[in-house]
Formats: structure tokens, sequence, C-alpha cells
């Protein structure tokens, strides 16, 4: 009696409020499934760039919001780890290559948002001597070199990790549920309707081009 009482008496396990390092790697999860579709609809856009040019304008600047989220959750993963915080330094850190590679996928991938919103903004292909087009062209070659080794290392754990935070917490176990599901989708919401807003205001950019 006594250890059936304790038994059905026992604390289920409850997920942290906020998710801690689990919910980040999810929220980065989430993050790098949209940017996928997105990077995939602006590389249809380069395959007939003149007739799509508008479109390539839009998607290049409705990625900015996601973009900077994905920034965002790798950077304080990356200052939680080496701050100290207990659950990051308990989950570890990425690869070497994978640590090495990320400047660089962050730096082309800067390069190629900010050279193409540079090239709307100044109408022309080189700005003050800045050959903005040649840059453009460049960064989004060296983009495409780290970005296949960074995608191919994580597309493996991208469904598995977005199908999870997707289920109810009910369905998928109090003892495997992440806390702050709500807040993640809400965090990854906000980045994509900044993206829309600011492609919304810029794309009329590509009208310079199209002339």
């Amino acid at each position: 009696m006594t250890s059936t009482s304790s038994v059905s008496h026992r604390k289920v396990p409850t997920a942290a409020p906020v998710g801690g390092a689990d919910g980040n790697e999810r929220l980065t999860a989430i993050t790098g499934a949209l940017l996928l579709v997105l990077f995939a609809a602006e590389g249809v856009t380069i395959l007939s760039v003149r007739g799509l040019l508008y479109w390539h304008y839009f998607i290049g600047l409705l990625l900015v919001g996601p973009v900077c989220l994905k920034i965002g959750s790798t950077g304080y993963r990356f200052a939680s780890y080496y701050a100290g915080r207990r659950d990051y330094v308990r989950k570890g850190p990425p690869t070497p290559l994978l640590r090495l590679l990320g400047p660089f996928v962050v730096l082309t991938t800067v390069g190629v948002l900010g050279t193409g919103i540079a090239l709307g903004v100044a109408k022309s292909s080189t700005y003050h001597g800045i050959p903005l087009l040649f840059l453009h062209k460049a960064s989004f070659v060296l983009w495409g070199g780290v970005m296949t080794i960074h995608v191919l290392a994580y597309i493996l754990r991208l469904p598995g990790l977005v199908h999870a935070d997707l289920r109810s917490t009910r369905a998928y176990g109090a003892a495997r549920a992440v806390g702050g599901r709500n807040l993640r989708w809400s965090i990854a919401a906000v980045a994509l309707g900044g993206g829309v807003a600011a492609a919304m205001l810029g794309a009329h950019l590509a009208s310079a081009w199209q002339r």
C-alpha cells in the first residue's frame, strides 16, 4: 500500500520554463528549417534573375529577420557555453570543424545580404569605388561553399528537432518535453514578420535595376 501510494504521488519530471540549452537547440532548428525554405526560394529566382528580380529582392529582404534570429540563437549558445552555464556545458560545443566554420557562415551570409541591399540603395554596381556587384557575387560563391558543409552537418537532425517541438507536450511525454515551446514559435513568427515588413518596405529597390 505504501509503495503504491509513493509511486502514484511521485513527481513527473517537468520541463524547464524556457527550455535552456535544449530549447535553444530547438529554436535554432526551427529557424534553420525556415531559412532552408527561404534560401531555396531565393535560389529559384537566381535561375531567371532578370525576370524575377523583384522577388529576388523581396525574398532577400525577407531573409533578414530569420537570419538575425539564427545568428542570435547560435551566438547565445556560444556565449552561454563559454560563460560556463551548466546545461550548455553539459550539452557541449559543436565539433571543431563546425566551430571553425561558424564565423565564415555568419560573415558570408551577412556579406551576401548586405551587398544585395547596398546594390538596391546605391542603384549602381559600384559605390564610391566599392565594387558592390563583384562583392555580392564573390560573397555568394563563398557562402555557397561554407553553407553546403553547414547544411550537410545538420540536415539529418533538423526534421526530428522541429517535429518534436510541433508535437504537444502531453503527446510527447512530460519527461522529454522542453519548456518554452510557445515562446520559441512566437520568436520565430516575430522574426519572420520582421522580414516580411522589411521586404514590403524595400522590395521596390529592384525597380532601379529593372530599368
